[in-house]
């Protein structure tokens, strides 16, 4: 490290590039990333020519010389922070807020109204029920047709059989969910019944701290890390009387369906992954291995694993669940919602995570209102017509997986077509052409990139990245070292863009109350960014037996209008109650 009199000074470095009119570029970011990865004593004139190629600015001989006296005073501020140590849950002391100065949310409690129960008979054989909704499942525990234990031991037994061939689990918390179980049989015998959720078993996404057994992040270098608490989502779904079986896979620190133990599997095309990063969940919701499961989103790991696993995800406004406990990735954008295997079940979960804890700060004090017998044509529901009718590129390509892409998304065309049409001809939907806003959302992921770079600044610095499994060009370790350097003039700026995002869908929103969209559209960006909440569900299957999805956009804090319409055009057909057919079980390679 670098002596008093050799290291850089960042207040000197940022007063003498802003004299030489060079702060609002991107060379003082540039040439900061690079004096601190050399581990260099002295920033050098060589270093300011690299800087400045690499920036697209031009620095004078001698302005070079009256800059060189002034950065080669000390790195002592950055190394200062860097001896903190900081663990992963410290935030930033700047929070993003998806709520506009002036726009009014609705505040007001109204009681839960599920749906009627469901006529559920004990079954004979009760695998039978593995795939049953939330709702069926808590009305054959309530009326004690079928015992937690029972129910939980089952789910156990399917995990163990079908893990080795999809990969979902990292941990089993077996001995903690026969506790549970033989607690909630108790509770309910005695009368004490605690909701739809009470004794039925779920699993948990391994970035959610559990005392007493690792939490993962699903990363090499981090298989034996824990914590002496459990995550507030695991508290609350605790409270409710659910079961934890398991600790779910993601991909490594929240990215794709790789981690340490290899990749999780669809378990409609074995040898296919489920996606990610709620890779476990979605598989396990699909597997029928969990009445439900817990995942969180970025930016598509909801969405994406339970479009490839066809399963139901719901993502909720930003600020909707606390993520105290919980891995963060990019504070301004990480949301934790459920996975399930029908729309309402969603919502019953949601009614049990909801709302905040006094430690994340970013958690608004909004109820969860769930009203099943909303007339979703009392909404005003847009669509977005031209990403429904843009049609895919790539007819000229000769490469065979590029045709085979662009067969795969003229497949899910002719099944997004066929939604509209049952939309507007079946249940009677007054449907507006609407357009998301023209903006360069994906740009703004500039916010995404440096949050998650400081996240795991100490993981870059230290060399362990290389620890982690995947290492190619799109994966967290390259992804991280290329951040460092984003200046942070740009950071702010993207964020200042996404301010111009938010108004524009605020503007949008209050004209419309649910959205109907491709799941793959530009809108993933755009509503990830500005916090909107999303619900995703199957829509058909194509020639190869892999599911297609669509989804339902809702207003900031108004899910239940998003989920209504969904919940109703989901039970038009039966795509969420088709199951996977799982061949014999192979051992663990």
């Amino acid at each position: 490290m670098a002596t008093t009199q050799s290291a850089l000074n960042r207040r000197n470095f940022l007063a003498v590039t802003t004299r030489a009119g060079l702060a609002s570029t991107l060379f003082p970011g540039v040439l900061w990333a690079m004096a601190e990865e050399k581990k260099a004593p002295v920033v050098t004139r060589d270093m300011i020519d690299e800087a400045a190629k690499v920036a697209g600015v031009s620095i004078a001989d001698e302005h070079k010389e009256l800059m060189l006296d002034d950065l080669n005073t000390a790195l002592d501020d950055f190394e200062a922070i860097h001896k903190l140590n900081m663990p992963n849950e410290v935030q930033p002391a700047v929070h993003f807020d998806p709520v506009l100065p002036g726009m009014k949310i609705d505040v007001g409690k109204r009681p839960i109204r599920m749906s009627a129960a469901p006529g559920v008979a004990a079954p004979k054989n009760l695998e039978d029920v593995a795939f049953y909704s939330v709702r069926q499942l808590a009305e054959l525990v309530r009326t004690r047709k079928v015992s937690s234990l029972a129910l939980t031991q089952m789910y156990l037994d399917r995990i163990k059989r079908y893990d080795p061939l999809l990969k979902l689990t990292i941990t089993l918390t077996e001995q903690r969910a026969l506790a549970q179980a033989k607690e909630a049989d108790r509770e309910i015998a005695a009368g004490k019944y605690r909701g739809p959720l009470h004794g039925l078993p779920w699993g948990a996404k391994d970035l959610l701290s559990v005392k007493g057994y690792p939490t993962t992040w699903g990363a090499g270098g981090f298989e034996e890390q824990t914590f002496d608490e459990d995550a507030e989502v695991v508290n609350r779904l605790d409270r409710a009387g659910a079961v934890l079986v398991a600790k779910l896979t993601l991909g490594a620190l929240a990215m794709g369906d790789v981690w340490f133990g290899g990749t999780t599997q669809n378990p409609w095309n074995i040898g296919q992954g489920s996606s990610g990063s709620s890779a476990g969940s979605a598989s396990a919701a699909a597997a029928g291995c969990i009445a439900f499961g817990i995942g969180t989103e970025t930016l598509g790991s909801i969405s994406s694993p339970v479009t490839r696993c066809g399963v139901t995800g719901l993502r909720p406004t930003y600020g909707r669940v606390p993520r105290t406990g919980g891995m963060a990735l990019t504070w301004s954008m990480d949301k934790i919602g459920p996975i399930c295997r029908a729309v309402e079940d969603c919502a019953l979960v949601m009614a049990a995570i909801n709302g905040p804890d006094g430690r994340d700060a970013s958690v608004h004090d909004v109820p969860w209102n769930w009203d099943a017998a909303l007339d979703p044509k009392s909404l005003r529901i847009g669509y977005l017509k031209e990403d429904f009718e843009k049609e895919p590129n790539g007819d000229e390509e000769d490469d065979e997986d590029k045709k085979d892409a662009r067969k795969r998304r003229l497949e899910q065309k002719k099944f997004d077509a066929a939604a509209l049409a049952v939309m507007r001809d079946r249940l009677g939907w007054k449907m507006v052409p609407v357009k998301l806003p023209e903006l360069p959302f994906g740009s703004m992921l500039t916010v995404l990139t440096a949050e998650a770079a400081a996240a795991f600044d100490e993981l870059t610095r230290s060399g362990r990245d290389k620890l982690l499994t995947a290492q190619k060009k799109e994966d967290w370790p390259n992804i991280f070292r290329a951040a460092r350097f984003i200046p942070a003039v740009e950071y702010v700026n993207a964020n200042r863009a996404r301010t111009l995002g938010m108004q524009a869908m605020a503007k949008l929103f209050s004209e419309i109350d649910v959205i109907v969209a491709p799941t793959t559209s530009a809108q993933l960006i755009a509503t990830n960014l500005t916090g909107h909440p999303a619900v995703i569900l199957p829509n058909g299957f194509r020639e190869d037996g892999t599911p297609v999805s669509i989804t339902f956009l809702g207003n900031l804090f108004r899910e239940d209008q998003m989920l209504a319409c969904a919940r109703a055009y989901q039970n038009s057909s039966d795509w969420h109650m088709r199951r996977p057919v799982l061949g014999p079980p192979r051992e663990a390679r």
